[in-house]
């Protein structure tokens, strides 16, 4: 017999709930995964036979939990029960009759890398030009068509039907050609070919209506148009149906989910019952009420309020930092100080909206020699794009790296193939030389005429750049560098998230070569190098003992941690700016704010910078929405007092320029850490801790400086420009001198108060 009373009343609701549908709103740290699994366990102490049960998640590791956890339950009858996630579930199906459809019972599965080989082999058959129609551009294409259901010939109907339309199209077509020719299937085609076998061969239907009689499936608010329907047409006339999910934490738009799904359920069953789990069992009352107040401004959603029988624990903390720079360091030290209190490395979490804002964190980590993991993405440095300029970088500061040399020579690409790389470093070996050298050497080699024009060109452009970097400060060579190869040239041309991700992390590369410049103004690019080598090579450095986590907010979805820092809370970083004037885009990032703050179990701390560098360009944003909807009773500042400062006053040394930080160049182990700051290192506790590799902070004070530069002579009446929101008249001042602010009314109708003496505003003629 399973303890029912183990759960609260809401949960053991929705668990003996057992016939016709259910919506269960389960909370964030509400129990869902306690729901789903006492339910499958019910379901059998009931007489429901385990092959009658159909329980469906996301991911192998949430299916992997739901097995173990309902075997504890329930016993190994349990394991007659289909729990998997719905691409394994697809999967099982078309291995029973996927010859209905004219394919082989051993058909393959592709993966990414497989799909993009076959794509390849597509638009070679095709004659697509690569620039024109780039691989991943056509991947895209194809993935979109069928996450929205549409068939080669239905997509053809939705476009334009110009002639690019057509030349789509019949890479669609003749890609799945070359799928079915190699009897495989790519990951959205086990979704559509189950959905197409049930609806063309109605017994193959009405035999899974009839096996899976109770339907469960997890993370509702998650699924796409494909899944929505496999779930509905399996529901049958039964309606046994329980979906579980929280329309809040509803944050994968961009890749298919529909909101809509979930929010719709009770009209789409209008005799469901609706049951919410409301009751936290992983934060804190004040986290919690903090993650209430920022959601409640979403209209999109069905009203809920999470509340915990917990103590209110600690007040949100928020930093004003002066920059990224300082931001990073503030997060650094905190963590060690919460690591000298004991915890554990893995309990602390450092959440951020992009993978560009990662570099910066990074590198305050291993400064403060405090081991890291980054997770839900590559290293900054060990990015492609980062790694590929490194490379030209360290090729040209030792032409001996033929390691370096091998990785560049066709790229971007430049023509020079596989096979011709292998006979030229053939050549190099039988002459004892570099491979750097052997091109420079290259009309000697035995070599195509080609192939010998390809390697000159690449020989030349390495012998421009090398006289560059002679000749300019880093910074200087690696705009050149880029603007020479033409890097993100080629990156521009095939257009792409995924490459206009590639092309903020060039831009963040460049920032970090400036900032190593004004921290280093006697550096040259061979230091440079040996910096990125050393956070490379530190931040793997005591594995046995934990790791702080770092990781995108995405990413952290599902987790949980004891100590959790959200970075970057400014308008512009988060939420993006494209996200502003975009009401289902703010909401959508207002429920990833909300997954991050109801990550923390104990303690959330909040940073924001006056001032940022990303995409190796300097911004002053306003404090983040996300920051100003959290109730002033819920806050105190970074330092632990109370904080009255909501939007503090800009800090800069030098109006437009980076604040520089006094890091030193050498650190050696048994240095004392220290912030720079003797109240700030009262108030950590980290003054006189010895750490070893480690170095002193950028320092900072618990009462930043005022500005430098004057605030902007403003008068009511002036016609301004903002670089985001646009044009405006200032409708109101307040305050005088740094400390004035500025009210504008913007042409579309918004109002905004910013900092005169920060904020990006220019005057404008009228």
């Amino acid at each position: 017999m399973i303890d029912l009373n183990a759960l609260n009343p809401q949960q053991r609701a929705a668990v003996e709930q057992t016939e016709g549908p259910l919506l269960v709103l389960a909370g964030a740290g509400s129990g869902k995964t306690r729901v789903l699994t006492y339910r499958v366990a019910h379901l059998m102490e009931k007489g429901v036979a385990p092959w009658h049960i159909l329980a469906i998640t996301f991911t192998n590791k949430a299916a992997r939990e739901m097995v173990e956890r309902v075997r504890a339950l329930a016993g190994e009858a349990s394991e007659d029960a289909w729990i998997s996630t719905f691409h394994s579930a697809c999967a099982r199906i078309l291995r029973r009759d996927i010859e209905k459809l004219g394919y082989k019972r051993q058909f393959a599965i592709y993966d990414e890398d497989d799909r993009m080989t076959v794509i390849r082999a597509v638009a070679k058959e095709l004659n697509l030009n690569d620039k024109e129609y780039p691989p991943k551009q056509i991947r895209a294409v194809i993935s979109d068509a069928k996450n929205r259901l549409l068939t080669p010939q239905e997509w053809l109907k939705e476009s334009e039907g110009d002639f690019r339309s057509r030349k789509l199209y019949e890479a669609y077509r003749l890609y799945e050609q070359m799928l079915k020719g190699n009897n495989a299937l790519d990951f959205d085609d086990l979704l559509i070919k189950t959905l197409v076998l049930l609806t063309e061969h109605p017994p193959v239907l009405d035999y899974y209506r009839d096996k899976f009689r109770y339907i469960l499936v997890d993370e509702y608010q998650d699924t796409n148009a494909a899944q929505y329907m496999l779930v509905r047409l399996l529901a049958g006339d039964r309606h046994n149906l329980c979906v579980v999910g929280d329309d809040d934490q509803s944050i994968y738009g961009w890749r298919g989910a529909d909101l809509r799904n979930i929010l719709d359920f009770e009209k789409d069953f209008p005799e469901c019952v609706t049951i919410k789990l409301e009751q936290n069992y992983r934060s804190t009352g004040n986290i919690l009420d903090a993650a209430n107040q920022v959601i409640a401004h979403n209209r999109g959603r069905k009203e809920k309020a999470l509340w915990t029988e917990s103590d209110s624990g600690e007040r949100v903390a928020l930093y004003h930092a002066m920059d990224e720079r300082d931001e990073a360091a503030f997060i650094a030290a905190m963590a060690r100080k919460l690591i000298a209190g004991g915890e554990n490395p893995g309990n602390i979490a450092v959440l951020y909206r992009t993978n560009a804002q990662s570099r910066v964190l990074e590198e305050a980590f291993v400064r403060g020699g405090t081991q890291y993991r980054v997770y839900g993405g590559q290293r900054f440095y060990e990015r492609k794009e980062v790694k590929d300029l490194i490379a030209y970088m360290r090729c040209l500061v030792n032409p001996d790296d033929d390691v370096s040399t091998r990785r560049i020579i066709n790229e971007p690409k430049r023509g020079i193939g596989e096979s011709t790389v292998d006979k030229l470093a053939e050549y190099a070996r039988e002459n004892d030389m570099p491979l750097l050298s052997a091109a420079l050497d290259c009309e000697d080699a035995p070599l195509t005429t080609r192939a010998r024009t390809l390697i000159g060109g690449f020989a030349r452009l390495m012998i421009d750049l090398t006289e560059l970097m002679y000749e300019k400060r880093p910074s200087e060579f690696v705009e050149a560098l880029i603007e020479r190869t033409g890097y993100v040239k080629a990156l521009e041309e095939n257009k792409s998230e995924e490459n206009e991700s590639r092309i903020e992390n060039i831009r963040e590369l460049q920032g970090a070569v400036s900032e190593y410049e004004n921290l280093n103004p006697e550096g040259d690019l061979s230091a440079f190098l040996e910096n990125v080598a050393l956070v490379s090579d530190l931040d793997a450095m005591n594995e046995s003992g934990g790791a702080v986590t770092l990781m995108t907010l995405h990413s952290a979805k599902g987790l949980e941690f004891n100590e959790v820092f959200l970075a970057g809370m400014e308008e512009g970083v988060f939420p993006l700016t494209r996200a502003i004037f975009d009401d289902a885009l703010l909401e959508e990032e207002r429920r990833l704010a909300y997954v991050g703050i109801t990550r923390a179990k104990k303690r959330l701390f909040l940073s924001h910078a006056r001032t940022r560098a990303l995409y190796n360009t300097r911004s002053a944003n306003e404090l983040s929405r996300f920051v100003t909807e959290i109730p002033q009773r819920l806050i105190v500042d970074g330092m632990g007092r109370m904080d009255t400062r909501r939007v503090p006053p800009p800090t800069q040394s030098t109006w437009g320029q980076p604040t520089r930080s006094p890091y030193n160049s050498r650190y050696k182990s048994g240095d004392r850490v220290t912030t720079g700051s003797a109240e700030l290192d009262r108030k950590l506790g980290i003054a006189g801790v010895q750490k070893g590799a480690a170095g002193p902070l950028p320092s900072w004070s618990a009462t930043p400086a005022r500005a430098s530069k004057p605030a902007a002579a403003f008068r009511v009446g002036d016609a301004v420009y903002h670089r985001v929101f646009g044009k405006g008249t200032v409708a109101a001042l307040t305050g005088q001198g740094a400390e004035q602010r500025v009210k504008i009314r913007f042409v579309n109708g918004s109002e905004r108060t910013f900092s005169a003496a920060a904020a990006p505003i220019v005057k404008v003629e009228k």
